[in-house]
């Protein structure tokens, strides 16, 4: 069996069109196939339209609201009940024919196929600038190569169970899909225009992502503090040197200019510190990554 996954926020004017068209395109695969749709906490009729196309090969899981699209996909691969599982938006910009190349080479021996952008459509120039910037902080981070990498992905069974040992709350999805490693090869895609409803994702969120994702794979920033200090004991070093022969510093001198230049480092290695605390309290707490509200399997559910 193929799990298809869709976490879906807000998605009301997609649901049907994204049940047809996946249905369809698994249909002509020949595999047994479940369709899984996560509604991520939707304010407008996502659910309702969930229940609408629920049935033998279609179901659905409703959060208590809104916990985001990582916990949205991570409930769909705790649900999963496929061999292979894929990953897929909602909005159809991730081109459903693009999956029987993917099971092909899942077939193939491949345990994680990725979906990579060979073209990014017709999204904002503001947006692909924020994203290729966001992409390259990923990669940076993660050591692995993110410029065009994608949540749309199909992953084997114990490539699945080997994301679901990793318990952090903050986990980033196509970054650990690649972490947990196993014989990956890609398949490339366009990205296909948005159709209906409106983008989710917006310069805020990708900066949240971001942040969350640099300290769930580096540790990189609690050292700047370090390389700073370095770097001031240099300075102060040269500031003296110059003081030594008498060197005009204009309306700053070397105490003044080492004192201000202390004071900022002191406060960005303590923001560090600081960001990584707010990362371990929310580890330890120990929270559910998502509460399920209701599931199309127990038709006892109310619209």
């Amino acid at each position: 069996m193929i799990s298809v996954i869709i976490p879906s926020y807000n998605e009301e004017e997609n649901i049907a069109a994204a049940a047809s068209e996946i249905s369809g395109v698994m249909e002509k695969t020949g595999e047994d196939y479940e369709i899984v749709f996560v509604d991520d906490g939707s304010k407008d009729k996502t659910w309702e339209k969930i229940l609408a196309v629920s049935g033998e090969k279609i179901r659905g899981l409703r959060f208590s609201r809104n916990f985001g699209k990582e916990a949205a996909i991570r409930a769909g691969l705790d649900s999963a009940l496929g061999d292979a599982v894929v990953v897929i938006d909602c909005d159809l910009q991730h081109p459903p024919e693009a999956i029987p190349e993917m099971l092909e080479k899942w077939r193939g021996g491949a345990d994680v196929v990725e979906g990579k952008k060979s073209f990014r459509g017709r999204e904002a120039k503001s947006y692909g600038f924020l994203a290729n910037i966001f992409n390259s902080m990923m990669s940076r981070a993660t050591g692995f190569d993110m410029s065009n990498a994608s949540d749309f992905m199909l992953l084997d069974r114990k490539a699945v169970e080997a994301v679901r040992l990793y318990g952090e709350g903050g986990s980033f999805f196509r970054a650990l899909a690649q972490f947990v490693g196993f014989n990956t090869e890609t398949v490339e895609y366009e990205v296909s225009a948005r159709e209906r409803g409106k983008g989710k994702f917006t310069f805020g969120s990708l900066f949240s992502c971001a942040v969350k994702t640099i300290a769930s794979f580096t540790d990189f920033p609690l050292y700047i503090g370090l390389f700073a200090g370095a770097g001031t004991c240099i300075a102060a070093a040269v500031l003296f040197v110059l003081k030594l022969f008498k060197v005009q510093l204009g309306s700053f001198d070397g105490a003044e200019i080492a004192i201000i230049f202390l004071g900022g480092l002191i406060l960005c290695a303590t923001g560090a510190l600081g960001f990584y605390l707010s990362r371990i309290y929310e580890e330890v707490k120990k929270r559910p990554k998502y509460i399920i509200f209701g599931d199309t399997r127990d038709r006892e559910v109310k619209k």
